[in-house]
Order: C-alpha cells, then structure tokens, then sequence
C-alpha cells in the first residue's frame, strides 16, 4: 500500500490545490469557495427552496442554512417562507446578489488558467469525476 496509488488521495490532495487557488479569488468577492457554490446555483436560477439547493449541492440543510444566514446577512439573498408550504423556505437573490455575479465572472477563468490544461482536457476530466461520483453514490 503507497499513498501515491490511492486514487481518493489525489482526488482530496486535488481538493486542497484547488482551494489554494480558489481563495484569492473568492477573497475578492468576500466568499467562501461553499458560500460561491450557492451564489452560481442562484445565478443559475432564482428562487429556490433550501431543499433544492441542497440537492442541487450535495449538502443537507443543516449544513446549509448557516451559509445562508451568513449570505443574507451580507445582503445577496433573501430567505422566505413559501406562502403555498411554510415548511418550506424559498431563497432568493438580492439586486446585490445578482450585482455580484458582473464580480465573479472572472473566477472561472482563473481556475482555468491555473490548470494549464486546455478546455476540451477539462470537459473531459470534468465527465469522468461526475462519472465517478455517480458510481459512487449508488
């Protein structure tokens, strides 16, 4: 048994190099790299409901909503019970959330540019990740 042979432990060494470069960039943006994940599912589409958000993320409400709590606190998005089902809470963006996003169009970029690789490299290794993770949450 080598470290180097773990495919799990390049994934999670991956993991740690990507934050690296994520953070100054997010640090622009006064994000963190979980609180940014929110903010793209939102720019994808407004208006959600925390459940679908975390369905969307992988992450369970309770993980969640104190990011939520910290994002609207900075005032990018708003949490309200759904009139149909107070149960539920719908999130939606703020005019400074959706102002953010003109901020955060450089973000991907960087990333990109700090890999190295060219894009069709990286759809690639994007589909075989997905891939995995699917085979993995059987």
């Amino acid at each position: 048994m080598k470290l180097d042979n773990f495919l799990c432990f390049a994934i999670y060494s991956t993991n740690h190099a990507f934050t690296r470069v994520y953070k100054p960039l997010l640090d622009e943006l006064d994000l963190t790299y979980p609180q940014y994940l929110v903010m793209i599912v939102l720019w994808e589409k407004d208006d959600q409901t925390v459940g679908s958000l975390g369905e969307r993320l992988f992450l369970e409400s309770s993980t969640l909503t104190p990011m939520l709590k910290r994002l609207e606190g900075m005032g990018y998005i708003s949490r309200v019970r759904d009139q149909a089902d107070e149960r539920q809470v719908r999130v939606k963006l703020t005019d400074s959330g959706r102002a953010l996003r003109e901020k955060a169009e450089k973000v991907p970029h960087g990333i990109v540019s700090a890999t190295g690789m060219k894009p069709g490299e990286l759809a690639r290794l994007k589909q075989e990740i997905t891939t995995l993770r699917t085979s993995l949450l059987r």
